[in-house]
């Protein structure tokens, strides 16, 4: 029941992170045009990518709910990948434009309405503040990303304010796209990272910290292992993983439990949601195609 009530808990948190990133991304397209300034506008365009991250991500807590079926036996949690794909892309196509405009200005600066950035970089900090306050409260990965996520937003509006401030004394309109430029390669850095990492869980590679060569030698070491094969692991959605072996034993198949707990034991502290460990005798690994291990 607790487990139920932190879901919901975590469900609403990024949906009220969601409208309060959406509402001011709206105000932000449109003091971003009248200020004339790219830096906001590149903003903007990163903060409707995360506005899109925390929809689907809101979405997705939702789909996640979903019994498994025949169709979906691992259920829907890799339904989230997508979230961080489609904001990725969008994100990429939409920085590369306001890149190729900040390149454009630099070389021709134009002037800003400054006292116009420093109102909106207050709003910026406030809505980005309130946002982060709201999801830190959260307890799941998921809110703990977007969460990092969201303070990097902050801290650029921190910037942006520190830059409006400089250009409200001094006439600097070239900060402006110099802005723009550092919060896009910033936010092109984390976008890059993030993909990543979502094309890794996609790819099935070994889920992220976990030493697949160690884990197989500990088995290996256990006096009632004479070998394995098939040793497969991979990541559901970068949260929850699966872990698949062929073990052949030397020992009394009575003692199968106690040696399946043992290997159990090793995994001790990993996010694996599903093991299977299927005890051979010795001989029947010689039906198998597969009898590689990964060293």
């Amino acid at each position: 029941m607790s487990g139920q009530h932190d879901h919901d808990h975590g469900s609403e948190n990024l949906k009220v992170a969601f409208f309060l990133n959406l509402a001011f991304t709206i105000i932000e397209i449109i003091g971003g045009i009248l200020t004339n300034s790219i830096a906001i506008l590149s903003d903007a365009v990163h903060d409707l990518g995360d506005s899109l991250s925390l929809g689907l991500a809101w979405y997705f807590e939702h789909l996640s709910r979903k019994e498994r079926s025949p169709k979906h036996t691992f259920g829907f949690l890799r339904c989230r990948l997508l979230g961080g794909l489609i904001t990725g892309v969008t994100l990429l196509i939409g920085l590369g434009f306001v890149l190729w405009q900040a390149i454009r200005r630099l070389q021709n600066p134009e002037e800003v309405n400054a006292h116009g950035m420093i109102g909106l970089a207050v709003l910026g900090i406030i809505f980005n503040g309130a946002a982060v306050l709201r999801v830190r409260k959260g307890s799941s990965l998921t809110e703990k990303i977007v969460s990092w996520h969201l303070f990097e937003d902050l801290l650029g509006w921190v910037a942006v304010l520190i830059g409006s401030g400089i250009m409200a004394i001094w006439d600097l309109p070239i900060i402006d796209p110099i802005l723009s430029i550092g919060i896009s390669i910033v936010i092109l850095w984390n976008v890059w990272r993030n993909l990543g990492r979502v094309g890794r869980v996609f790819l099935q590679t070994a889920p992220e910290g976990f030493d697949f060569a160690e884990f197989q030698a500990k088995v290996l070491a256990l006096p009632e292992v004479e070998s394995l094969h098939h040793p497969h692991s991979w990541s559901l959605d970068g949260e929850e993983h699966v872990l698949t072996m062929h073990i052949v034993r030397n020992s009394d198949p009575a003692e199968d439990v106690h040696l399946k707990n043992k290997i159990r034991s090793i995994l001790a502290g990993g996010s694996f949601s599903h093991i299977t460990l299927e005890m051979e005798a010795q001989g029947e690994d010689e039906l198998e195609d597969d009898t590689n291990t990964f060293f």
